[in-house]
């Protein structure tokens, strides 16, 4: 039998979850993200659990949304249900869930991975890490919360720089913008990731779901859940134009796109 896609494990105080598709570079499937979703909704009602954590498994944090189609699947019920996952990923880690989210991004996190590194409440990255937007290099805008997270963290000028400028970013230059709080050597990664939470776990507990609770509360747009779901039709839009399309076909043939505006 294969593993499964989310391995979860709790250390004493703290839910460490980690995602595991190595062979796919942890990207983001329906069912991966369900899994997601499914344990931090039983985390937050769950007294025993006062520090989440999320990392990946292997070389890559997550490597964005899976964009292959499972065998079987009818695209409609595929299309509604990808939208209220997304939903209940965002709102589920930043507001639903009072405890502290702790990213541990390990190695590349790009698209729809990293918007869900800057959902969590906290980063620490591997010194091996490194960060790309992924949506203006394949025509379209940010999705999963990013365009509320990502300027939350970095301010607005250096959230548009780096969207549109589309490079690679190591974690040196991610800690100095803001992309991350801490950065470790890869050796001690894993180590350091997990005593940090569990330092965090240590805090009294109603202390930091206050926290928690009063932080998510600065800047938080109207209606989050609506924004999550303008981003997803946006990306859309972006991903089925002409320019879109001409962006997918120019990375698949190394040369630099020519776009027309449609």
């Amino acid at each position: 039998m294969s593993e499964p896609a989310l391995l979860k494990e709790q250390q004493d105080h703290v839910l460490i979850l980690r995602l595991n598709r190595p062979e796919k570079k942890n990207a983001l499937s329906g069912e991966l993200t369900s899994l997601i979703v499914e344990a931090v909704e039983q985390a937050t009602k769950d007294d025993s659990v006062r520090v989440i954590g999320i990392t990946g498994n292997g070389d890559t944090f997550c490597a964005g949304a899976d964009l292959s189609r499972p065998k079987n699947s009818r695209q409609s019920d595929s299309a509604a249900n990808t939208v209220e996952r997304v939903v209940r990923l965002v709102t589920g880690i930043r507001i639903d869930c009072e405890k502290p989210v702790v990213c541990g991004v390990n190695g590349l996190a790009i698209g729809a991975g990293l918007s869900l590194a800057m959902c969590c409440d906290m980063r620490i990255a591997s010194d091996k890490a490194t960060f790309h937007p992924g949506y203006a290099r394949v025509g379209t805008s940010p999705d999963c919360g990013l365009t509320w997270t990502l300027p939350q963290a970095l301010g607005h000028e250096q959230a548009m720089r780096f969207l549109l400028e589309i490079e690679f970013v190591k974690a040196t230059r991610a800690l100095e913008i803001g992309l991350v709080g801490e950065v470790v050597a890869d050796a001690q990664f894993t180590w350091f990731f997990e005593d940090y939470c569990h330092r965090i776990a240590a805090i009294a507990p109603l202390a930091a779901q206050q926290t928690k609770k009063q932080v998510a509360r600065i800047g938080l747009p109207d209606n989050l859940e609506q924004l999550v779901r303008d981003e997803l039709r946006y990306t859309g839009r972006g991903l089925a134009s002409d320019d879109g399309k001409e962006a997918v076909r120019a990375i698949f043939e190394k040369r630099q796109p020519k776009f027309t505006g449609n």
